[in-house]
């Protein structure tokens, strides 16, 4: 890639928008507006990136450091063409807390392998196209999947929530009301809006944590982030590696959602955003960082300015990289206390849970087809109920269990079906 493939041309006087135009991803407006841009797409990923190493105990300077980074990969592999944030993928949050009895070396382990076989897929998708992925992954697989992850963490939510009731309930009503009665940003940055004002309640009503104020001015402003070696155990590894089906769905659905946008076809790109993501979540796996994946808050700031210019992105992606060596400002964000996060992740988790039942929807898979009836309702229970069984010494937890099972057994039961029970005599229906 040269220099000048990096390059944007500038739209109109820089200034304005036409009613109806969009800044493409290859344009840019005047610098002090596309930085201004830049800062705000800082804004939309903070809540849920930083979110992520809060509830797992990651270092948030270091999962801060490599988000920046990988949206500078991803931009540099999709050759500019694909606006996106790299942030921290929520995905990661129950195997990352299934497997913190073995180490932060053994949890970034699982998250560094993960990312390899991300890249694999990617390189598989850019040889063969997405018809490799419908294939192996059909709508009813993969929400199914997708659900489960969520739900899989409802207790880790619950206990939060019970831990400070009152902070929880104010956090959880502020979040509710933000994003329902909210509008524009407000709606967007829900999560965050709810979080902040928890925090302050929790503040002015003697909630933190002893020692809270103590931490942060004992932080220095200026460090080096935490970094760790990643160690690579089986059991953590495997109960990692189901967030691949996630990453997956993340970013192809960024593709067409972006593609729709801009009015251009980018399923050319789907590949290498897989191979990108797969490189980022690789690159922090590999040095203490969390997985990485697009972010639909950014898509929401994007369809709010109707500026889709790759170089707001940078600006976005250098911010992070700074601010990832200002150590106060991660002793800051580890000071939000256990009911904060308890209402926050009350809706985060649910919200991970349902978007599995939104693939379904969107996809209209057949729940009156008993394949994808019993598939689903067997794999979802093993989730939720954290179905939890040791196989030559090896502990594997529900998301392991429900994900797994239900890529080997769907194909099993879907021949069955149509080899011997009633699908035999018709048209098998997703």
């Amino acid at each position: 890639m040269t220099l000048r493939n990096l390059g944007w041309t500038v739209h109109g006087d820089g200034r304005k928008i036409a009613p109806g135009a969009v800044v493409a991803p290859d344009e840019r407006l005047s610098w002090p507006r596309t930085i201004g841009i830049g800062m705000q797409h800082v804004v939309a990923m903070f809540g849920a990136t930083l979110l992520v190493p809060t509830l797992t105990g990651f270092p948030v300077n270091t999962t801060l450091l490599f988000s920046g980074v990988g949206t500078m990969l991803f931009l540099l592999i999709t050759r500019n063409r694909l606006p996106s944030y790299l942030g921290s993928s929520f995905a990661f949050i129950a195997p990352l807390i299934a497997s913190q009895q073995h180490g932060p070396g053994a949890q970034i382990g699982g998250v560094l392998v993960t990312g390899l076989v991300l890249v694999a897929v990617g390189l598989a998708v850019k040889a063969a196209g997405r018809k490799v992925i419908d294939a192996v992954m059909p709508p009813a697989v993969t929400g199914a999947i997708v659900a489960l992850i969520g739900l899989n963490l409802a207790p880790v939510a619950t206990g939060n929530f019970q831990t400070q009731p009152l902070v929880a309930t104010v956090t959880l009503v502020a979040i509710l009301l933000a994003t329902v009665a909210g509008r524009g940003m407000v709606a967007r940055l829900g999560i965050l809006i709810g979080v902040v004002v928890g925090w302050v309640f929790a503040t002015l009503t003697g909630n933190l944590a002893e020692g809270a104020a103590d931490t942060i001015a004992d932080a220095a402003w200026f460090g080096l982030p935490e970094f760790h070696t990643p160690e690579f155990r089986l059991s953590a590894i495997l109960v990692t590696l189901p967030v691949v089906i996630v990453l997956i769905a993340e970013n192809v659905g960024h593709v067409k959602a972006v593609s729709e946008m801009t009015g251009r076809n980018l399923d050319d790109l789907a590949g290498d955003a897989l191979v990108a993501d797969g490189l980022a979540t690789t690159l922090a796996g590999s040095f203490g960082g969390s997985g990485t994946t697009t972010y639909a808050e950014n898509i929401g700031v994007m369809a709010a300015t109707r500026v889709y210019s790759t170089a707001a992105y940078w600006v976005a992606a250098a911010t992070a990289v700074a601010l990832a060596f200002i150590p106060k400002f991660g002793a800051l964000i580890f000071t939000i206390p256990t009911g904060v996060l308890g209402g926050a992740t009350l809706v985060l988790y649910g919200l991970i849970g349902m978007l599995g039942i939104r693939i379904w929807q969107d996809n209209r898979v057949n729940f009156n087809n008993p394949v994808n009836l019993t598939a689903a309702a067997v794999a979802l229970i093993a989730g939720i109920g954290n179905l939890t069984l040791t196989v030559g010494g090896i502990e594997l937890e529900g998301i392991a269990w429900g994900s797994a099972g239900i890529i080997v057994a769907y194909p099993v039961l879907k021949w069955l079906y149509v080899t011997l029970g009633e699908g035999r005599h018709a048209k098998f229906h997703h």
